[in-house]
């Protein structure tokens, strides 16, 4: 009993110390494990160098380096790299250079040398129970104290949520994607602004009207930066969306950020609606329709579909207002906060187009999964009709569907532009459009800063339902 409770007591440490290696040896996460736990890893430098190179596992790497050296393997590297050189430089059209050539082959010879010695002499060690003494190895005999991991986890506390978010499949796949989200909305950021700029457009001109003079241009854009160099301009852009300061608008000097934030809930209000109301109708529809394949019930649905997909926006949108407000008088004519009648013609606008490409999607989707093997083994096991079509066939068509439905859903909390216009909604997308006209720089870098993080998060939010829908790819997750 007490040897049982001495191994749990000991081996508690041996999972933070494998996950501390394989995180070593990834280059993206080395860089960020050694930064933001720099106190504990200078600790873990200093004893390391203090054991490096005593004991046996350093003889059993030089011995493993002797017998490959001697068994002509360096001789085998050295002609195959040289042929991969060879062939690389012949398909580029390059000139040989023997000197370059020679030294590249011996760099990666040697670095594959060490590395097979490495695996060899960790075998080894583990057959005859030497200690490795590697970096890694520091650190895992460090951790393995208990005051050293107390100690590890408060002045190395960014390492630690490091770590943690790493030693978890979703959370280290949704903070890789989070991270790749901030490249993706500086470097979208960066684009827009160079067009912005490259515009004939001028903001001074057109917000100060064709009667303001010379001076009075000259003043307006020094005051707002805007007679500085490009590449100054475009640093103070991408400086103030990683600070969260997207700056006043030139039009009103209002802050961006508390403008956006205010209209926000307008838009999401608006389409979280819409998408609502497009489940609520498309999915039944497009289910019935696959159930009911080539029956009038089926053309009928899909002819209503596409009609849906033909039809604009904003010519619906006015539509409806002739009919349903002016002509009869049932909704209100434009938006009103507060108000349910006036958002109901809103939400069906902007929830057409999307409930006639959900419905579609779902129809395809479910007629696919329909001539699968295993759908025809559970019809041949005496499952019933409905069992096999909700249980088994929807349920595998569902990831195409979810697919549109981010898809859609992302774009309409990108901003329902032409629909906002149509009722006179003050929501994200009439704010952009309005701005871009001026233009208004840092409006609309805050739109487009904010539509890039809604697309991105949306598609997080979509990888993350696959694996809850798709045993495959949650397995596939785990192993990432």
């Amino acid at each position: 009993m007490e040897t049982a409770e001495k191994r749990v007591r000991s081996s508690w440490h041996e999972p933070i110390g494998r996950l501390y290696r394989k995180m070593l040896g990834i280059p993206g996460y080395r860089f960020w494990l050694l930064l933001l736990g720099a106190p504990v890893n200078l600790i873990v430098l200093v004893v390391w160098l203090a054991r490096r190179g005593g004991g046996g596992y350093a003889e059993l790497q030089a011995s493993a380096l002797r017998e490959l050296r001697e068994s002509g393997l360096e001789r085998e590297l050295k002609r195959e790299f040289a042929s991969q050189l060879e062939e690389k430089r012949r398909f580029f059209g390059q000139e040989p250079d023997a000197r370059e050539t020679e030294r590249e082959v011996d760099r990666r010879a040697e670095e594959r040398l060490w590395v097979r010695a490495g695996e060899i002499a960790a075998e080894r060690a583990r057959g005859g129970g030497v200690a490795r003494n590697d970096y890694a190895a520091a650190f895992e005999s460090l951790i393995s104290n208990p005051l050293f991991a107390a100690a590890a986890a408060v002045i190395g506390f960014p390492m630690a949520i490091l770590m943690l978010l790493y030693a978890n499949p979703y959370s280290k796949y949704i903070f890789e994607r989070l991270l790749m989200t901030l490249f993706v909305v500086v470097g979208v950021a960066a684009l827009v602004f160079t067009i912005l700029h490259l515009s004939p457009m001028d903001p001074a001109a057109n917000i100060l009207g064709q009667t303001a003079t010379p001076d009075q241009i000259e003043s307006f854009n020094r005051i707002y930066g805007l007679d500085r160099p490009y590449l100054a301009q475009l640093w103070d852009n991408v400086r103030g969306i990683l600070t969260l300061d997207l700056g006043k608008s030139f039009a009103g000097n209002e802050d961006v950020a508390s403008t956006i934030l205010r209209k926000f809930p307008v838009t999401l209000l608006l389409a979280s609606f819409a998408l609502l109301l497009a489940l609520l109708i498309a999915l039944p529809i497009g289910i019935l329709s696959a159930a009911r394949r080539n029956s009038w019930l089926d053309y009928s649905f899909m002819f209503i579909a596409l009609i849906g997909l033909s039809i604009p926006n904003f010519w619906q949108g006015l539509v409806f207002i002739l009919g349903f407000s002016i002509k009869l008088g049932w909704l209100p004519a434009t938006y009103t906060p507060g108000s349910l009648p006036s958002f109901i013609m809103p939400v069906i606008v902007l929830g057409t187009g999307l409930t006639a490409a959900v419905a579609r999607m779902t129809r395809s989707s479910t007629l696919e999964v329909m001539n699968e093997d295993y759908i025809l083994t559970a019809k041949a096991k005496g499952l019933g009709r409905s069992t096999v079509l909700m249980k088994h066939t929807v349920r595998n068509a569902l990831i195409p569907i979810v697919t549109v439905v981010g898809l859609q859903f992302g774009g309409m909390l990108g901003g329902a532009a032409i629909t906002e216009k149509v009722f006179n909604i003050s929501g994200l997308g009439s704010y952009i459009v309005d701005k871009q006209f001026v233009p208004d720089i840092p409006a609309v870098m805050g739109g487009v800063v904010y539509t890039a993080i809604v697309i991105s998060i949306v598609n997080v939010v979509i990888d993350v339902l696959y694996a809850f829908i798709d045993p495959r790819i949650r397995t596939k997750m785990k192993r990432y």
